[in-house]
């Protein structure tokens, strides 16, 4: 357990600050949902929808708004923030940088399961998991972590605090600092490019560029370009089971969901929002600020600070439209 001044230094750090009456001295065992915390856990109440379990739960406290704290029990403490969500999301690395601490001994126990390429540097304080490969022309810099089984390069450079989860294949890649990559992701590999007639290979000889402070997740794969560089910004964030193909671009703090799939030379801007399912065909511009629905197909470029839906892709307004008329044409 860790006590609450802890906790409240850590997000003051963050320059989020607490309203309330909860002793600094306080344990905490970490957090819970309303549902399902205890005594010693902290909870969080951001969505009007769980206001049926805000006077039910047994959380010691609670990260909420000021005008629902009188709907917490008396037993749970309020901590008035301003922003509940964005307190949350920090306690929760707050709690994980205390379980994943490097742990040297296995550090320095698991390199004789594993095999380094003479022509590769890895920095000090470098965590390696069993049986992990680290190929030729690589750098692995201060605090990363590589879990077991995952194969890095050749001509692989990962940058400060980046961790590998278990399973990855990461070739002919730049990599961030603080970056995450889940399991069974596959960057770097070459891209699906050939003649349509005789089938003859390109033969893609380009690579991967990751920004700072990326998370990519499970069993996703980027491929690298077949010149130049297929690109990821800063705070991008992807989620499980994504295809991003050669030559792709995708700008600063965009954010695409599970099972989208990205074809070749589209260029995505920054802070673009691709809900789960979304397809979008290559070679397209999409700009600034778009947000895709779930399920959509882009078959053509696509404005600044637009909202589309369906397929093929249209204003979302539009898109409404014409599902209601088709409804009720059906009827």
């Amino acid at each position: 357990m860790k006590t609450f001044i802890e906790l409240k230094l850590f997000l003051n750090e963050k320059s989020l600050y607490l309203n309330t009456d909860l002793s600094d001295s306080t344990k905490i065992e970490g957090l819970a949902s309303l549902e399902n915390a205890n005594k010693n856990h902290i909870s969080f109440f951001h969505n009007i929808k769980y206001l049926p379990y805000l006077n039910k739960t047994k959380a010691k406290a609670c990260f909420i708004n000021k005008k629902y704290k009188n709907y917490l029990p008396k037993n749970c403490v309020p901590i008035i923030v301003d922003n509940v969500y964005e307190t949350f999301a920090y306690s929760t690395n707050f709690f994980h940088i205390i379980e994943t601490s490097i742990n040297n001994t296995f550090l320095n126990s698991s390199l004789k399961n594993s095999f380094i390429d003479s022509n590769s540097k890895i920095d000090l304080e470098v965590q390696l998991g069993r049986f992990t490969v680290i190929k030729s022309n690589s750098h692995i810099k201060k605090n990363v972590i590589i879990k077991d089984n995952s194969v890095i390069g050749p001509n692989v450079y990962i940058d400060k605090n980046s961790i590998i989860e278990s399973g990855c294949i990461i070739s002919n890649a730049v990599i961030g600092k603080n970056c995450k990559i889940e399991s069974g992701t596959v960057i770097g590999d070459s891209g699906f490019g050939f003649t349509e007639k005789n089938k003859i290979e390109i033969q893609h000889i380009g690579n991967v560029k990751i920004g700072n402070n990326v998370s990519i997740g499970s069993n996703s794969t980027i491929d690298r370009a077949a010149l130049d560089s297929t690109i990821l910004g800063d705070y991008v964030r992807i989620d499980n089971l994504v295809q991003i193909a050669h030559n792709v671009k995708i700008g600063n703090n965009t954010i695409i969901a599970a099972q989208s799939g990205i074809a070749g030379s589209t260029h995505i801007g920054n802070n673009c929002k691709l809900g789960g399912q979304v397809g979008i065909a290559g070679h397209l511009k999409i700009g600034n600020n778009v947000i895709i629905a779930a399920k959509s197909g882009v078959t053509k470029n696509i404005d600044s600070n637009s909202i589309i839906a369906g397929f093929p892709a249209i204003n979302i307004k539009s898109w409404k439209k014409s599902i209601i008329k088709l409804y009720k044409d059906l009827k």
